[in-house]
């Protein structure tokens, strides 16, 4: 049972009610003024508090999505994070595995309407030999067909560290709010591949290929997509996918992004960073290379690398969010042909609430900067024509563009 699952923490909260009315039914048996007595009363408040704790823990656990099960949080989860494994130049099929399937339900537009179906899948990696849980959403045009020749545009969604995919269902809503952005023709139809950035739980790689270690930003770059092409009616170029994250998620969406544009052609941070973070979690990520480490550095490549051909947009907040500032010399060290985009808002924490406010505006941006494939041949199909978005101009001042940088509308002000 996953420790995130409602049941886990049903029976968290339950044994500290228990531990509750355990201490209080026993607290007159064991009044005496004996050594014995006093010890048994600390040990029934030791135990209700630690219950009570445990119970605390669970709740902010299950909300945040720090660890997904208990292999997560013991650090037993060995399975998950197999040896490298060298290419075989084999064929990419099989490599996605569908392990369930529900509908998707919205009550915009219209209550009832075809929304899309979503997957829950495994990913494994051909070339890096590793595997990743993940639901793959399937646009309702993807079951038309009227649309059974053509490929479908891909976002591909992270959550942070150490995260849990079922976060970006249940907690972000990206399927429902990609449904609903269709149905409305806010954007074309786009499929999403929902991972968390934590391949080998549970050591964080922050995106990269380890020296010596798991090749997660290879995982992410070839594998995935190589692997969803094979699996769905979806684009294969770097025209047709991009990737949106939080926090890690976020960084490693630049990340991504900025270092294979062959790969990627846009990307949203929310709330994320601009360089590897090196802690207990992520053990050494750089082997000692100097050049490797500023390599993941998204300031150090602005200032000494070529700018990628891409589009980002980077969120965060003036209030409240730690990365407000570093995120402005970000913005303004972006030069063309790259482009970059904010969604600043007034005040807002790095939490799931904040990223709620802005994802209405975030997600479909990102799905505008796409493009929906050619038509495919008989073997691979997909989307409809994504078309850009008229936006209504803005009520709020802004302030001058910086070159290569785009203000977007934010929930509150504009900049």
């Amino acid at each position: 049972m996953e420790l995130t699952a409602t049941k886990v923490q049903i029976l968290f909260v339950a044994l500290a009610l228990g531990g509750l009315v355990t201490t209080v039914w026993l607290w007159p048996r064991l009044s005496g003024p004996s050594w014995r007595s006093i010890a048994a009363r600390a040990g029934v408040l030791v135990a209700g508090q630690a219950l009570l704790l445990l119970a605390v823990a669970v709740a902010i656990n299950a909300y945040f999505g720090f660890f997904g099960s208990w292999g997560d949080l013991l650090g037993t989860n060995a399975a998950d994070a197999p040896a490298i494994a060298a290419g075989t130049g084999a064929g990419e099929a099989g490599l996605v595995r569908v392990l369930g399937s529900r509908p998707v339900e919205v009550t915009k537009p219209k209550v009832g309407l075809p929304a899309g179906r979503l997957e829950q899948v495994t990913i494994s990696g051909g070339r890096t030999g590793l595997s990743s849980s993940a639901y793959v959403y399937l646009p309702p045009q993807y079951f038309e067909k009227k649309y059974a020749d053509r490929r479908f545009p891909v976002i591909l969604g992270l959550t942070g560290y150490p995260g849990d995919a079922e976060n970006l269902v249940t907690r972000l809503n990206l399927p429902t709010l990609t449904a609903t952005s269709i149905l409305t023709h806010e954007i074309g139809a786009t499929v999403l591949v929902l991972m968390r950035p934590t391949v080998v739980p549970p050591r964080d790689t922050e995106c990269m290929d380890v020296p010596g270690g798991p090749q997660v930003e290879t995982y992410f770059t070839s594998d995935v997509p190589r692997a969803m092409a094979a699996a769905y009616r979806v684009g294969g170029g770097a025209a047709n996918w991009g990737v949106l994250g939080g926090s890690t998620g976020g960084y490693c969406a630049l990340k991504l992004t900025m270092r294979h544009p062959e790969a990627f052609s846009a990307a949203v941070s929310l709330s994320g960073y601009f360089h590897g973070l090196v802690d207990m979690t992520t053990g050494d990520l750089f082997g000692g290379n100097r050049r490797l480490q500023d390599e993941n550095d998204l300031m150090w490549r602005l200032a000494n690398l070529p700018a990628p051909p891409v589009s980002v947009l980077v969120t965060s907040s003036r209030q409240g969010e730690s990365n407000y500032q570093a995120t402005e010399k970000f913005l303004a060290a972006v030069k063309a042909p790259m482009r970059a985009s904010s969604l600043i808002l007034p005040s807002g924490g790095h939490n799931f609430a904040t990223w709620n406010r802005e994802l209405p505006q975030a997600l479909p941006w990102l799905a505008q900067q796409l493009h929906a494939p050619a038509q495919a041949s008989s073997r691979v199909t997909g989307a409809q024509q994504s078309r850009p978005v008229s936006r209504k101009p803005s009520r709020h001042p802004t302030r001058r563009p910086r070159p290569g940088h785009r203000p977007v509308e934010a929930a509150g002000r504009v900049r």
